[in-house]
């Protein structure tokens, strides 16, 4: 699996509009077909902080999702809410297989 944790550090003015906008981009990501996971995670200690955990079968699934008219409607709502560029980091995903 071609798996992403994208951190993001959100202005705490868009917090909750930032979680909004996120669960649209869920919603129409999780019914890709190389989609196997897309999770949005939320710190307890801080709640501007976030992760978003992407997994697709391949790296071809996971750039045809930033294709996407959603993933890309996202990213232009978000992007002036961010308090810093966000930060993916790759993995190779090894469980579950397939």
């Amino acid at each position: 699996m071609h798996v992403t944790l994208v951190h993001v550090h959100v202005k705490s003015e868009h917090i909750d509009s930032f979680i909004a906008a996120t669960q649209l981009n869920h919603d129409a990501s999780i019914k890709e077909p190389g989609n196997r996971r897309f999770d949005l995670l939320q710190t307890p200690d801080n709640p501007a902080q976030f992760i978003l955990y992407e997994a697709y079968v391949n790296a071809e699934a996971a750039a045809a999702h930033k294709e996407t008219a959603h993933y890309l409607a996202w990213r232009n709502t978000v992007a002036d809410w961010m308090a810093q560029p966000r930060q993916g980091v790759r993995y190779d995903g090894l469980f579950p297989q397939g």
